[in-house]
């Protein structure tokens, strides 16, 4: 990984607005529209932070009296950050459709703020655990309309290969912003004395290899053999190879952003009561799978490479495996010895 702060003690600190700037200059045909939606989404990031920062002294723990599509008690604070996140990607002018995980159809945005990208998005990861105080975040990717004609919600399926930006912020100790636009990955934290993004990694590059697996092995009961066999092996090694260590957050955006940092690799497979894995594909599985990949890893289903899934719905899921690069191979070369368990 780079060095932490880019600026160094110059002063001559890389805003991320400066860097997308700068981003979009290397494309001379760039008419701007990318730069001006990703601005619209660091803004809708800055205000869902300060939501979950105000949110115990502005009583939004707890439930509210509605469930979202995959059938959870939806929290206050996934409402008010549900509805950030929307009414500043239609006022963007950028985007046509937008996938939520917590509405059930996809989001047609008014023709006359229409523009031509779509954006899935999770907009609060984790937020069940809140009231702990757990890192929490937003997930999102974008993707270009491609069809001609009218909006449609077969627009939004499509398959990772087609992902134009993909990224994360992450509501910590320190609001952080994870982004890829194709060129490799950057990390930026918000400086609340400024209220910028600045940019504190460049170029993030994960371990080849790592020493961290994160998985719910609450779950071992119905997992199938390849995951049993697999776990087993991390646990228990041959030869010289050191036993890995058990890490799990339980939220997504944290495990991965873990994993990002240190390598190894975080699962959430298939399993016997959930045979079609349990997150989902466009709003998480999709654009963590691609900062993953654009950072020199690897992402899979266990039978093929993540980022080739085509969707069939807007909420579909699928069982993610993804990390280092060896650590996600070897869970492949594991799944190749049970095809006739796990097609």
């Amino acid at each position: 990984m780079a060095d932490v702060g880019e600026g160094g003690g110059s002063g001559d600190c890389v805003t991320l607005t400066r860097w997308l700037l700068a981003e979009q200059k290397k494309h001379p045909m760039a008419s701007g529209d990318l730069t001006q939606l990703m601005t619209a989404i660091l803004t809708a990031v800055k205000a869902i932070s300060s939501a979950v920062r105000r949110s115990g002294i502005a009583h939004m723990f707890g439930l509210a009296r509605c469930s979202n599509v995959q059938a959870e008690v939806m929290r206050r604070l996934d409402i008010v950050a549900n509805d950030l996140f929307i009414n500043m990607m239609k006022s963007s002018f950028g985007t046509c459709l937008l996938v939520s995980e917590e509405s059930e159809e996809a989001i047609e945005v008014e023709a006359d703020k229409q523009g031509k990208y779509i954006v899935c998005f999770d907009p609060l990861d984790g937020a069940s655990y809140v009231d702990s105080l757990v890192t929490v975040g937003t997930i999102f990717t974008v993707f270009r309309k491609k069809s001609e004609g009218p909006v449609s919600v077969n627009d939004a399926l499509q398959s990772g290969r087609n992902v134009v930006a993909a990224g994360y912020a992450l509501y910590g100790s320190a609001t952080a912003l994870v982004i890829s636009v194709g060129t490799g990955v950057n990390s930026f934290v918000l400086d609340p004395t400024i209220g910028e993004f600045i940019l504190t990694e460049k170029d993030v590059r994960i371990k080849s290899r790592g020493k961290i697996y994160s998985i719910n092995e609450g779950y071992s009961k119905y997992w199938y053999d390849p995951i049993k066999d697999y776990i087993a092996g991390l646990k228990d090694p041959t030869g010289d190879r050191q036993p890995y260590s058990a890490r799990y957050v339980g939220a997504m955006v944290s495990d991965v952003h873990r994993t990002l940092r240190y390598g190894g690799i975080f699962m959430y497979p298939a399993t016997k009561d959930c045979p079609k894995g349990k997150l989902r594909l466009l709003y998480e599985c999709i654009p963590m799978a691609y900062i993953i990949e654009q950072a020199g890893g690897l992402a899979t289903t266990g039978s093929l490479p993540l980022l080739d899934v085509i969707p069939k719905s807007i909420h579909q899921r699928s069982p993610v495996f993804l990390g280092s690069r060896e650590d996600v191979e070897d869970v492949i070369e594991c799944f190749k010895k049970y095809v006739h368990v796990v097609g």
